[in-house]
């Protein structure tokens, strides 16, 4: 898929052209931005499939013939879906596993909502929707193997943490929780029910933990691109700059409710693409 097809494809709920992503990757090079661009049209659509509102046995069919289709493309019989797909597979030898653990990522929310995970749940959950894109990403950017699975770990699990701190409304409104148990309980909140826990005055102790969390991973990701060339993690750079600057406004913010939405003014947005892509 082209960047402008993704950029302009309706049908990824939030439109590659209006998101952080689409700023990290427009600086790549064609071929790079191009796989990075079919990476974010296999996770925006299997991402759609684990949050519509469509009943579970079908969301789960749905994610079984992702998965079917993803054996079929290494088997050298692309679906039409994924017949763009097959270039960039042979050219950054992308790997069938971390396509499989996206989906699998995205099905742990289609039984039944999270609620409360425990940490090995949530730190699972992490690794399958986020840190397993990025370890798809860094082989696109060229980073050697083991410093690339090393920055999808920590990268992966920082940016992914953020999202569950600023999206804890959003997602109580649809019955999910990403917040783990251990924490709520040391906040002393007993009821996992999500919109009673937001609206639980102790949220933000519990809260703490993910946010300190957060700030050592994306601690360990500066220390793996700063002896990395410039040039392979340009991209994951901006990435995490943008969201730890969202992490450090929602902490300057408060967790406590009522909670007003927090994002990164277009400026400040501006500033840091500049800063990493060509300063």
């Amino acid at each position: 898929m082209t960047l402008e097809a993704a950029a302009a494809n309706a049908n990824y709920g939030t439109s590659a052209s209006g998101s952080s992503f689409y700023a990290a990757m427009r600086i790549l090079p064609r071929e790079q931005r191009e796989a990075m661009f079919q990476i974010y049209s296999f996770c925006r659509q299997v991402d759609d499939i684990a949050d519509s509102d469509g009943p579970r046995t079908e969301r789960l069919a749905a994610l079984q013939q992702w998965r079917d289709d993803i054996d079929a493309l290494y088997q050298d019989r692309p679906p039409a879906r994924l017949q763009d797909y097959v270039a960039s597979i042979r050219r950054f030898d992308l790997q069938r596993e971390d396509f499989l653990a996206v989906v699998d990522g995205m099905e742990m929310d289609v039984p039944q909502d999270i609620r409360a995970p425990d940490l090995a749940t949530l730190d699972l959950y992490c690794d399958r929707v986020a840190s397993a894109v990025g370890r798809l990403s860094v082989r696109v950017f060229g980073l050697a193997r083991d410093d690339g699975i090393l920055l999808a770990h920590h990268l992966g699990r920082a940016l992914q943490l953020t999202n569950i701190l600023r999206d804890v409304d959003e997602d109580a409104a649809i019955g999910r929780l990403y917040v783990p148990r251990e924490a709520l309980l040391h906040a002393g909140i007993t009821d996992f029910d999500p919109l009673k826990v937001i609206a639980d005055p102790a949220l933000p102790k519990a809260c703490a933990p993910l946010v300190e969390r957060a700030r050592i991973h994306f601690q360990k990701a500066d220390e793996v691109m700063d002896r990395n060339p410039r040039r392979v993690v340009r991209a994951p750079r901006i990435m995490s700059k943008y969201y730890r600057a969202i992490l450090e406004l929602l902490v300057g913010r408060g967790f406590a409710p009522p909670r007003t939405a927090v994002r990164l003014n277009k400026m400040a947005r501006i500033a840091i693409v500049l800063r990493y892509a060509f300063i």
